[in-house]
């Protein structure tokens, strides 16, 4: 029996999202802590919603070139899993901040064409895992969730020696055509679960996770 794809649903920020993500069988629930992004949540926020996520589901903090005192606040406040760095953070920022904190790193990095995986290595070496997402336009205003996607085929057949994750445009229409040309084992949805931006839908949800397989 073929293991079952691994699914993110990432930007939660209402109790009731979390609730459908963890029903439907997420293997991880994100968090969102970018004040530009209509997914941003609060500390108190990301605590209280983090409390009520069962034991075996990996709870995600999603950051931008945060500092330390941020993520000192973060880590000391919400009792989340893993980091993920989304922003432009170096390999040595990845290695120093998994060393600060003791958690396991999620680095995403974006992909528009065949030259941009060759970043992967350097931080294949230092993070835990690998987001490989769409790589965001230059005049946009978030590093992630505008629901673009890439050419798959850049990945298709490619191993890494890290666990990685296919993010960048995923809906529950084209999730499982994605999991079938890459043959990725886990996948992350953020506005493609969306009925209106920031607000998470529990029928796309269930919908998503259902057609990754």
């Amino acid at each position: 029996m073929t293991e079952r794809i691994r699914c993110k649903i990432c930007g939660l920020s209402q109790p009731g999202h979390v609730a459908a993500a963890v029903e439907a069988g997420a293997a991880y629930v994100g968090f969102t802590f970018f004040a530009k992004s209509p997914r941003n949540v609060s500390l108190d926020t990301a605590r209280e919603l983090a409390v009520t996520v069962p034991p075996g589901v990996v709870k995600v903090a999603l950051t931008v070139n945060a500092e330390d005192n941020f993520l000192d606040d973060l880590t000391g406040s919400v009792p989340v899993d893993m980091l993920q760095l989304h922003g432009s953070e170096t390999p040595e920022r990845v290695f120093a901040v998994r060393e600060r904190y003791g958690l396991p790193i999620m680095r995403a990095v974006g992909i528009a064409e065949e030259a941009d995986l060759e970043r992967l290595p350097a931080f294949e070496a230092v993070a835990d895992q690998i987001l490989i997402d769409a790589k965001p336009p230059k005049d946009a205003e978030l590093p992630g969730g505008n629901g673009l996607s890439f050419d798959w085929r850049l990945v298709a057949g490619r191993r890494w020696s890290r666990p990685w994750m296919l993010a960048g445009g995923l809906t529950p229409e084209n999730v499982a055509e994605a999991v079938r040309l890459t043959g990725a084992r886990q996948v992350d949805v953020s506005s493609g679960v969306e009925s209106a931006p920031g607000r998470k839908d529990p029928d796309l949800i269930r919908a998503f996770i259902e057609a990754a397989g």
